[in-house]
């Protein structure tokens, strides 16, 4: 048989290993500082771009997209190469697929602390940047599947079926949850509203989750634990059971992110229904990769690669295992909201997708580089000093989130909650959150050492070159199954149809969940009393959006006794109905505002936040004196209007018409109300130093329209109207 000589292409791995390091250490030092603000929530005060709330989604993308994407292009042009015995479908596409992942992070990194924000969990890029992304995206899964068909490897391994799940499925939920009207280069309303927005988003939020930080690290798990281990897969059966079971259940489980809210029962109750299916083919994976280390424990115990790898294979376990049980409702009832939640993100964040990718870094850089690893014991006491920043950071955000549960569902005999005051929940878990920013800052250090450890084997090694390899050409075989060829080997030759496959497994579930939310107006009821916002309202909904205010503040009052208590009537499906996009939130830092409106007077709102802790003493809000100072911009209200009336809001041209009008009529009033305050004077002298030469009516500040939209909240249906919109909904 003739042998073919052939070069892997290890520059491009390479570079994505550098990327990995470089992000890894910016997305979690913005972690650290984002956490020492729970402990000194004026750190940054008075710099727009350092607030938390700008912050929050940085650390997130750059953690996501940025530390864990790039690990997983470095995982899988490394992997894919060597599993085909082909090099990589098209160098040009590798390059476009790198240079232009990084040009999307240093985007992000610049227009998200400016404050473009679609509010979006995991989708906050602009959509600009969601153009790019599916471009970018596309040409990796081209260079992918071109790879797959000129490989000389027959049969596609396990990691390739997971790759292949992750780029299709990736692409599909982006698209569909990016789907935006744009207004201006950055800015744009997502095309659904209220509930169709909240299922929408949280199918991919979840999803991403799935297919993004599970389904690749699986393939990578499949991968590089039998070659660091020198064991093969313990189960081939149980690969494809665990393959196939995960990509069509998984689909199916983003409603358990919306339990008890005012999405429909019955989306739900499948939500539920899958995410508790969810934990078998979960743990059939964990097991397959546990057990494949059979026989290799005493190499675990003195090569710090597989320590790395059996904790990230164990931390997956136990976010799995977690999940189906937040899904549940009672359990669910608990948790939502709280600093739980926090804690289960990141034992699979930093457990899972951390500690597998250090693994794999302590793995291929020695590789790469033709070297040895500068030092083992280094490479230990990173493993030691992430494994306790792990235990440091998780435990006591868990026992936060059991303390806020139990606090805010505490009542007095009289039927009076014990902690009416939502600080008192806050003031008490102040111990936990100095106890996370010390586990983060562990878990900073590890990677230092990492970056150390890896640069000086670098400096060591001898320079990359391209890796010669040799294999035989792929013979042609028949394309029907041949004898003793079982459906599942024979559908491993065939990239294109597994591709096609694994489409329709992730399909079901997704057209099963969404067509009907979008499509049938039932499930949405309406409320007659429910309007648009107004031109200033908007416009101050826009500011909330842009300072991030959802990622503490919820807008949904669940059906529970404690909350109807604390907050007022519970949420309503159609009082969301013009809501683009949705901001139901997902952590509770901050008490719920979805009956903020007319809680409070224009003037407490003005000083809560010029000064957060004058208003509500202990307070860990930061200051956000900017907007008082800022002029708002009215230059795009009418466009924006243009574009809700595009979405079904009715606006009518006369409403559009008296735009600028309207604005100063509701802020002049907003105005007057602040002046006749005598509380108002002392801060608004303050800001009037602050604005200097550059002083504007205090009615054209952006204060005065945030005011406005804050008011409005929650006020479009009345108490006495409940048992009607009751029975509607």
């Amino acid at each position: 048989m003739e042998m073919q000589q052939f070069y892997y292409d290890n520059k491009i791995v390479k570079k994505f290993l550098y990327a990995t390091m470089l992000w890894g250490v910016v997305g979690m030092l913005v972690g650290l500082i984002l956490a020492f603000m729970f402990l000194f929530p004026n750190m940054t005060d008075g710099i727009s771009w350092l607030s938390f709330g700008r912050l929050r989604p940085l650390h997130t993308n750059a953690v996501i997209f940025a530390f864990v994407g790039n690990a997983i292009f470095a995982g899988v042009y490394y992997s894919t190469q060597r599993l085909l015995k082909a090099r990589m479908f098209s160098d040009l596409l590798s390059n476009i697929n790198f240079w232009g992942w990084q040009l999307i992070i240093v985007g992000a990194a610049i227009t998200l602390p400016l404050g473009f924000s679609t509010s979006k969990e995991y989708a906050e890029l602009e959509w600009p940047f969601d153009i790019a992304i599916a471009l970018i995206w596309v040409a990796f899964g081209v260079n992918l599947i071109g790879t797959m068909l000129k490989r000389r490897q027959r049969h596609l391994y396990v990691a390739i079926w997971f790759y292949i799940a992750t780029f299709v499925t990736v692409a599909v939920l982006h698209i569909f949850n990016s789907l935006e009207l744009p207004v201006s280069a950055f800015k744009s309303y997502s095309v659904y509203a209220g509930v169709q927005d909240a299922l929408v988003q949280w199918w991919y939020g979840h999803n991403a989750v799935a297919f993004f930080l599970t389904t690749p690290f699986l393939g990578l798990m499949y991968y590089f634990v039998p070659k660091a281990a020198n064991r093969p897969v313990y189960s081939y059966r149980l690969s494809i059971i665990h393959f196939w079971s995960l990509i069509f259940i998984y689909i199916w489980a983003g409603p358990h992110h919306l339990l008890y809210t005012a999405l429909p029962e019955w989306a739900q109750s499948l939500g539920t229904t899958f995410s508790v299916m969810l934990l078998m083919p979960s743990w059939g994976g964990m097991i397959n990769g546990l057990l494949t280390l059979r026989g290799a424990w005493d190499k675990v115990r003195v090569d710090p690669v597989l320590k790395f790898m059996v904790v990230a294979i164990t931390g997956y376990g136990m976010a799995t295992f977690e999940g189906p049980m937040l899904s549940l409702k009672n359990v669910n009832a608990i948790a939502h909201f709280t600093d739980w939640i926090i804690a289960h993100v990141h034992v699979g964040a930093l457990a899972w997708n951390g500690f597998l990718t250090f693994g794999m870094i302590y793995y291929l850089v020695p590789k790469l580089f033709k070297t040895k690893l500068h030092s083992v014991g280094l490479a230990n006491l990173h493993f030691w000093i992430g494994t306790l920043g792990i235990i440091m950071y998780a435990l006591p955000m868990y026992v936060a989130g059991f303390t806020q549960a139990s606090m805010w569902k505490q009542f007095n005999p009289d039927g009076t909650l014990v902690y009416g005051n939502f600080l008192e929940t806050v003031s008490e878990i102040i111990p936990m959150y100095w106890m996370r920013a010390i586990g983060g800052t562990l878990y900073l250090t590890g990677m230092l050492i990492l970056v150390y450890n890896i640069v000086v084997t670098i400096a060591k090694g001898s320079k990359v070159e391209d890796e010669l390899a040799e294999a035989a050409a792929l013979q042609r075989v028949s394309k029907k199954r041949v004898a003793g060829e079982g459906w599942h080997t024979w559908l491993e030759r065939k990239p294109i149809r597994l591709t096609i496959y694994a489409t329709i497994a992730i399909l079901i579930g997704g057209i099963i969940q969404i067509v009907p939310t979008i499509m049938v107006k039932s499930n949405v009821p309406t409320i007659s009393s429910v309007a648009p916002y107004t031109p200033l309202e908007l416009e101050g909904r826009d500011i909330y959006i842009r300072e991030g205010c959802v990622g503490c503040h919820s807008q949904m009052v669940r059906p529970f006794r404690s909350e109807v208590e604390r907050y007022g009537e519970y949420s309503k499906a159609g009082e969301f109905v013009y809501d683009h996009p949705f901001l139901w939130g997902s952590k509770r830092t901050g008490p719920d505002l979805h009956r903020l409106g007319g809680k409070y007077n224009d003037n407490w709102h003005f000083n809560h936040m010029y000064d957060p802790q004058s208003t509500s003493s202990g307070s860990i809000m930061p200051a956000y004196k900017w907007l008082i100072d800022n002029e708002l911009d009215k230059s795009q209200t009418e466009a924006k209007m243009r574009a809700m009336v595009s979405l079904g809001v009715p606006y009518t041209e006369e409403d559009i018409a008296n735009a600028q009008a309207q604005m100063t009529e509701q802020g002049t009033q907003i105005e007057k109300n602040l002046y006749s305050d005598p509380d108002f004077a002392s801060a608004y002298e303050a800001s009037k130093k602050n604005a200097g030469a550059d002083f504007v009516e205090m009615k054209n500040r952006e204060i005065v329209a945030l005011i406005a939209y804050l008011q409005r909240l929650g006020t479009d249906i009345k108490v006495e109207q409940t048992e009607e919109t009751t029975a509607q909904n």
